[in-house]
């Protein structure tokens, strides 16, 4: 059974949507503060978290909660939910790694479609590990068992998200890849925007590891695409 984490501040909204979860088959294990869920995931993380940004008193706890967990864990599937929709706390939330960043507002309906959207590419991840994949693309090595992309033989710290649209650009090098085709390689469903930001947070950290590198081009109006050697 999957086990799902819900920090959330508010009693009768956090008992709704652990109710919800619960009548799909999920394990529900719910919260009210980052504390409490740090001192229960220090024990054993959970296969997915949902998380507001603000709790109780700690108006960014959950950003907070969210790079602590990213910190135990780069494939930890994490989605931000919560009633704060300005462009800067979206994209602080993904830039701390969430793999999506959602408002109250939206239908339950969609919300389940999000999370089943999330299992199913951690599913595909856990395919690969009967076989060893590595893909090599001049100096990118990305390890599909493992999990790994390595720049010059320097580690990439990716998440889920990031590794999955890296692979999707690196697999045919030069080919133009849209917003659509980077959703269904990655398994999310997100606007313009939120891929935006995850483009920009892959060329960061490959920037980390080489200042120089430029491998993720931009084609206005297309998509993106990995430079071809």
């Amino acid at each position: 059974m999957r086990r799902i984490a819900i920090v959330e501040d508010e009693p009768a909204i956090r008992e709704n949507y652990a109710d919800v979860l619960r009548r799909q088959g999920y394990e529900v294990h719910a919260y009210p503060s980052r504390l409490d869920a740090m001192s229960s995931f220090k024990v054993r993380l959970p296969d997915l978290a949902i998380i507001d940004v603000g709790l109780g008193a700690e108006v960014d706890g959950g950003f907070a909660l969210c790079r602590e967990l990213r910190a135990r864990s780069e494939q930890l599937p994490i989605i931000f939910l919560t009633a704060r929709d300005s462009d800067f706390d979206i994209v602080s939330g993904l830039r701390l790694g969430a793999d999506d960043y959602l408002t109250k507002d939206i239908s339950l309906p969609h919300l389940l479609a999000r999370i089943a959207a999330l299992f199913r590419r951690s599913d595909a991840l856990a395919a690969t590990e009967g076989a060893e994949e590595i893909i090599e693309r001049g100096d990118l090595m990305l390890d599909l068992k493992r999990f790994v992309a390595t720049w010059k033989t320097n580690a990439v710290e990716l998440t889920l998200t990031e590794f999955w649209m890296v692979h999707a650009l690196a697999k045919f090098p030069g080919h133009v890849k849209n917003r659509d085709q980077l959703m269904q390689e990655a398994n999310v469903v997100v606007d313009d925007s939120t891929i935006t930001s995850h483009i920009k947070r892959i060329r960061k950290k490959f920037m980390q590891a080489d200042a120089a590198f430029d491998q993720v081009e931009t084609v206005y109006g297309m998509g993106y695409r990995w430079k071809a050697q």
